[in-house]
């Protein structure tokens, strides 16, 4: 273990800087001058996280503490001891190594007293993290985690389709998407093209009924669709691809029940928290984008004193670029991508139900904006109708919306509105 020290100054501001690790972490503690009082390395165990209170104990209460992540053990530990933690991005911390050294040279020692000392500059124009209640942290953990295993499914179903397209691509084509589960039966039932060559339309009516098939094509519709797709390839290519693509139906299928569950469980921890009422109550908004939007904004609402703090962290506010005679105006990439990809879904499901949603994203369009723009500049005026109903604690109303803030606004909107939108 590299040896500590400790310098005596009595009792005074305090900065911590934590380099965190999977086996272990190192803590660098400087003063409001600067100056490095205390440097330890922990191990990421019990006794390395129980010297790491005592540590803190010894430095004060309430401590700042910097560190570059938002979630995990360690944050939960550091919050539980009443410290006040500053997660702050790995880029950020990146460039502030540069104030220190024009060299490259990196090393976890550095690196905490970097977190510790930058800090100390920036605290005050930071907002430390919020610590989220039982149901806050269970729906967020959950939400997370889906949005894991739904990307290890989209995975799976590119990679299926791909073992398809190389030997047996007729499956793909008979339903509507690869990872239904009739269309995984069907590769189950009938993994080469020989053996789905052999379907004629009473077997297939057989299959779909089996199946509880509820589409509204024929069975002599599917049995055409398979002939003109049904493809093969060579011997040894079938007996090898027709095993991997079995096997790789299989685990889609599991993933799709897991996803399944997650929906279930969501369901069930979104109704254990009181906001989720706020949520649920607006056009477009369903279960996951409602899971979502709770679990990414909180329920901390001094964390968000006003709604451009808000927009900025979704991404919706854009990012303005001015020197000499140039200005540009261009899309903000450093944001939470998981809330701006809830608020993007938001506005596209509310183009179905609400009328004033619908009439805001024609008028931008017809000033001439792409789709995905005019979907920000929605999202980015249903957020604030949140961040309002969210901060007062009360459900969406629409006509008290209506009544605030009426299409007839929106409609007769500027460009430059429409921009900082």
């Amino acid at each position: 273990m590299q040896s500590s020290y400790t310098i005596d100054l009595g009792v005074e501001e305090v900065f911590i800087g934590i380099d965190w690790g999977a086996s272990h972490h190192q803590l660098c503690a400087v003063n409001a001058t600067g100056q490095r009082i205390r440097q330890v390395r922990l191990g990421h165990d019990v006794a390395g996280l129980n010297q790491l209170d005592a540590e803190l104990a010894g430095l004060g209460t309430g401590l700042p503490i910097c560190v570059e992540r938002a979630e995990g053990l360690l944050i939960e530990r550091l919050q539980a001891g009443g410290h006040r933690v500053f997660p702050i991005n790995p880029r950020i911390a990146a460039r502030a190594r540069e104030r220190y050294r024009v060299a490259s040279s990196k090393d976890d020692v550095f690196d905490a007293f970097t977190l510790a000392d930058t800090l100390r500059h920036e605290h005050a124009h930071w907002r430390p993290l919020p610590v989220a209640s039982p149901a806050l942290a269970e729906l967020r953990a959950l939400s997370r985690d889906r949005d894991r295993l739904l990307e290890s499914q989209q995975r799976v179903e590119a990679q299926l389709h791909a073992i398809l397209d190389a030997y047996h691509p007729a499956p793909a084509q008979l339903f509507s998407s690869i990872d239904r589960d009739i269309t995984l039966a069907f590769i189950a039932d009938y993994p080469t093209p020989q053996a789905a060559a052999r379907i004629g339309e009473q077997r297939m009516a057989a299959f779909c009924r089996r199946q509880s098939y509820r589409g509204r094509v024929d069975p002599a519709v599917l049995v055409q669709r398979l002939k003109d797709h049904l493809l093969t390839g060579a011997e040894g290519t079938v007996a090898g691809k027709a095993h991997s693509a079995q096997v790789f139906a299989e685990l889609l299928g599991v993933l799709n029940r897991q996803l399944a569950d997650y929906d279930q469980r969501l369901e069930l921890a979104l109704a254990k928290h009181p906001d989720a009422k706020i949520f649920l109550s607006f056009p477009g908004v369903g279960l996951l984008t409602a899971a979502t939007l709770l679990a990414e904004i909180g329920e901390d609402r001094e964390h968000y004193p006003t709604v451009g703090v808000l927009l900025a962290e979704a991404g919706l506010a854009p990012v303005t670029r001015s020197s000499g005679r140039s200005h540009r105006v261009g899309f903000r990439y450093a944001a939470n991508t998981r809330l701006r990809e809830a608020c993007t879904w938001w506005a596209y499901n509310s183009l179905k139900t609400s009328p004033w949603a619908r009439a805001a994203y024609d008028a931008a369009r017809a000033r001439k904006q792409p789709h995905h723009r005019a979907l920000r500049g929605l999202g980015a005026r249903w957020m604030r109708v949140l961040w309002r109903a969210w901060t007062d604690g009360v459900p969406y109303d629409q006509a008290r919306h209506l009544k605030t803030g009426p299409a007839s606004e929106i409609l007769t909107a500027t460009p430059t509105e429409a921009t900082t939108a």
